[in-house]
């Protein structure tokens, strides 16, 4: 077990699963980017381990975002330091990993959420479920998802989701490509870890080599991009806006915007 108050991890047939387990909403602070880091290094360090999955232990959550409390108590200095361990460092990680990673989206997935989620290499996701960028609404920005998402889908239809704030059922979501496969609830963690087996089954050292080396074709300016993206999610943060809108959210009311 990495961290019993947030993740919890176990390994079965090759496969490490990492459980993300803080109640309410598995909200994402310095503790538990740290324990999903030492989970994912751990996992790949381990010679029985030739798969990883992420998911929720929560019913009804997988990640609600960050954590607003700590994003609205933290100075400049100390949200820039939390946003770039979160965005580069979890990135940096995926990218230098040697086995695959697969994540079970066993409730909603938002902000943080989704980028947990994107950064690895395979999405399941329950088919009750949806999947949103809702950052825009409380004056934020979904940074690194501006990078990622018009790959994944057409310029306009990641224009409209990443402005629009409103969440997808999982079934668009795949229909759009932006997750691999959706199946009823109970089937979830039986899909992942079928999948997990399957990339279990061929070589270890063929599939590091060969992992690594997807990850280098598809990288190009993907990182520099991601960067880029977070400078701003800084800046967003410092203006009367961003402030505005965590505080109004926290405090269950309507954000009244600058003009």
């Amino acid at each position: 077990m990495s961290d019993p108050k947030r993740i919890d991890y176990s390994v079965n047939d090759y496969i490490a699963t990492l459980t993300m387990n803080r109640a309410p909403v598995n909200a994402i602070d310095h503790p538990m980017i740290d324990a999903i880091h030492a989970g994912l290094l751990r996992a790949d360090a381990d010679e029985d381990v030739r798969a990883i999955i992420i998911t929720s232990a929560l019913p009804g959550m997988f990640c609600g975002g960050m954590d607003l409390r700590m994003v609205a108590a933290g100075d400049a200095q100390n949200l820039r330091e939390f946003v770039y361990k979160f965005y580069m460092k979890t990135m940096d990680i995926q990218y230098a990993m040697k086995k695959p990673t697969i994540v079970a989206i066993n409730g909603p997935a938002r902000g943080a959420g989704m980028t947990l989620s994107i950064t690895s290499d395979v999405i399941v996701a329950a088919d009750d479920i949806d999947l949103g960028y809702p950052e825009i609404d409380i004056g934020l920005i979904p940074a690194i998802h501006y990078a990622h998402l018009p790959q994944q889908i057409s310029r306009h239809q990641a224009f409209e989701l990443l402005f629009g704030g409103k969440p997808i059922p999982a079934s668009e979501a795949a229909s759009l490509g932006i997750i691999n496969h959706v199946v009823p609830r109970a089937q979830l963690l039986a899909k992942a870890i079928s999948i997990g087996k399957m990339f279990a089954e061929k070589s270890p050292t063929i599939m590091a080599l060969g992992r690594q080396s997807f990850m280098r074709a598809n990288d190009l300016d993907y990182r520099r991009n991601v960067e880029n993206q977070i400078e701003t999610l800084c800046n967003v943060f410092e203006t009367k806006d961003g402030r505005e809108g965590l505080n109004a959210f926290l405090e269950k009311r309507a954000p009244i915007w600058s003009k």
